[in-house]
Order: C-alpha cells, then sequence, then structure tokens
C-alpha cells in the first residue's frame, strides 16, 4: 500500500487518494480497540450514559416541561448526539499524526491524509452509533418521528465540520505549545458541557444569557437542529451561517498554520520532551 507510485492523470491520482484514506479510516476506527463492535459499544454506551444523565436530571428537577413539545428523549439525543460528534471530531483531528510521525516515511503518506482520516473515522463512529441507537428506539420504544431529516442531518455535519476545524487549529498550535493547546482542548471539552446549549432551547433564554452562549457554533448548530426535528420549534435566535462561516474562518486559519508547522517542525522538539 505505501509505496511510491508516478501518476499518469488526476483521475489516477485521485483514485489512490481515495484507496490511501480508506485504509487510514480504517487503522484510525481501529485504533480505539482491535475489536471494532467493541470500538463501536463503547461509543454507544456513552451516548447511552449520557442520555440517561439528562433523563435522570430533568425528570428529578421537574424540567421536563420546559422542553419542546413531543418526544422529550428525541429532544435529549438531538443535543447529546451533535455534541459527541462535535466533541469526538475535535479530539479526533487534534489527535492526527504529524510530520514527525513514523507512518510519514512512507512516500504517499502525509499530514493531510491523516487529518482527513482521522476526521472521516470519527464521523463513520458517530453516524454508525447514530442509526443503530435511532433504530433500537423505533423498534423498541416508539416509532422516530423527525419533522425534516435533511436538514436535521444537515447540521448534524455542520457540527462534525465546526469540530473538525477547531480540532485542526490545535493540532497546528500543539507542536508549538503541546501544554496549552492540552489545556485549550480541555476547557473546550469541558466548556461545551454547558455552553452547546444541548440541555435548553435558545427561544426560552433571555437576553442577558443568550449573549454567553453564541459565540459557539455547536449552540446554532443543535438548536437549528431541534428546528428541524420538532415540528412545532421554530429557532429565532440562532442560524447555521453563523456556524458555516466561524468553521470556513478556523479551516483557513487551521491550514495555514498546518502548513506553516510541517515546513519548520523537527524531531529535537519532541527529543526534549
Amino acid at each position: 500500500m505505501f509505496r511510491y507510485r508516478q501518476h499518469k492523470s488526476l483521475l489516477s491520482g485521485a483514485l489512490t487518494m481515495a484507496e490511501l484514506i480508506f485504509h487510514s479510516v480504517v487503522r484510525s476506527v481501529r485504533s480505539g480497540h482491535n475489536n471494532a463492535i467493541i470500538a463501536l459499544g463503547k461509543n454507544m454506551l456513552q451516548v447511552v450514559i449520557f442520555a440517561g444523565a439528562f433523563y435522570l436530571m430533568f425528570s428529578i428537577l421537574g424540567l421536563r416541561g420546559a422542553a419542546l413539545r413531543g418526544d422529550f428523549l428525541l429532544y435529549i439525543l438531538s443535543g447529546i448526539f451533535l455534541y459527541m460528534c462535535h466533541i469526538k471530531a475535535v479530539n479526533a483531528v487534534m489527535g492526527a499524526e504529524g510530520p514527525n510521525s513514523p507512518m510519514m516515511q512512507h512516500a504517499p503518506m502525509n499530514t493531510i491524509v491523516a487529518i482527513v482520516s482521522a476526521a472521516v473515522g470519527s464521523l463513520y463512529t458517530q453516524l454508525l452509533t447514530l442509526f443503530i441507537m435511532l433504530f433500537g428506539y423505533h423498534v423498541a420504544v416508539k416509532p422516530v418521528e423527525i419533522e425534516d431529516p435533511g436538514g436535521a442531518f444537515a447540521m448534524l455535519m455542520l457540527a462534525w465540520f465546526t469540530g473538525c476545524t477547531v480540532g485542526l487549529v490545535l493540532l497546528a498550535l500543539k507542536p508549538w505549545f503541546p501544554t496549552v493547546a492540552g489545556i485549550i482542548a480541555t476547557v473546550y471539552t469541558r466548556a461545551n458541557m454547558i455552553a452547546s446549549g444541548k440541555m435548553f432551547v435558545a427561544n426560552s433564554m433571555p437576553g442577558y444569557m443568550l449573549a454567553m452562549f453564541d459565540w459557539n457554533p455547536l449552540f446554532h448548530a443543535i438548536d437549528q437542529c431541534r428546528g428541524f426535528v420538532f415540528r412545532n420549534y421554530f429557532p429565532h435566535n440562532s442560524n447555521w451561517e453563523y456556524a458555516f462561516w466561524v468553521g470556513i474562518v478556523l479551516l483557513m486559519i487551521g491550514l495555514m498554520g498546518e502548513f506553516y508547522t510541517r515546513r519548520h517542525v523537527s524531531n529535537s522538539w519532541f527529543a526534549r520532551r
């Protein structure tokens, strides 16, 4: 797989790149556990624990009436799935192999393939978890009714995209300031437990509280997703365009930073740590 190839056309090069990304995605997915089923089960268990914790919290505190009219569990899952997809993408891209990785010694391999593979592997795991859990809930509990499945799926992809761009910026920063990058990633992950807005809807928030959350692209993606999931919810205090353009800006910054880092990184940096 990893040997030098001379391409005679753009199509040949694209097919070779696609093959390389496919094998790298498989390697990325199996890096969590040697058994792919167990790796998927671990991810599903995380989602189940999140959903169960929030369900109990809302029930004990009597906040179920403050949620949207409709399936309460679907309300919880619409926030948790986007949060998990976003955070997993951040961690996967940030943890992608850099220019000093032994894998980069093979001619066709490069950092872009490693980044894309980590991002796609994270998305594959989250989508498979999503479909299995929704199918099980639909069959075992009650039919799942989503007003606009296409729009809801687009918001899921938007949450994944913004997570990838945040992870790309942190990946470019990590060789220069590894401790700082790790702290930023931890703080960002913990802050999004609340700042993502998965426990409430933007329409019910007062203006002074809304100002503390609307900086977060994930907050906009989750709120817009609930507008597509539920028939009687129309989000007025969020917009998906903001999240999209924030992702584009972070993507450009991350690519420029990664290119600069790749040109200047040295093995001696890692030898000192």
